[in-house]
């Protein structure tokens, strides 16, 4: 999956989950999510189960941290390596 649609899908999650379909259109790429109190403990757990059931990426505790929660364009990034990360691994046969 691109980093455009993983990022739409996001959003789209994003918008309709937290933000009640984000009628004003207030949301982009480096909205901070954690600052605006979008992304509070229980939004962020929703979104972790979204981006593993809808995109098919566990996200380690490791990685849930501030930086990688930021915005959105943070989240896709974080969440387009850890997928390259499964797809090499898959490839290279050490799954």
């Amino acid at each position: 999956m691109s980093d455009d649609v993983t990022s739409e899908r996001i959003s789209g999650y994003i918008r309709e989950r937290f933000l009640n379909g984000d009628k004003k259109g207030e949301l982009e790429e480096t909205t901070p999510l954690l600052e605006w109190g979008v992304l509070n403990s229980m939004n962020t757990a929703l979104l972790l189960m979204f981006i593993r059931d809808e995109l098919g990426v566990v996200i380690p505790p490791t990685k849930i941290n501030a930086g990688n929660f930021q915005d959105v364009k943070s989240i896709t990034a974080m969440v387009t390596d850890l997928a390259r990360q499964d797809q090499a691994t898959i490839a290279a046969g050490t799954e």
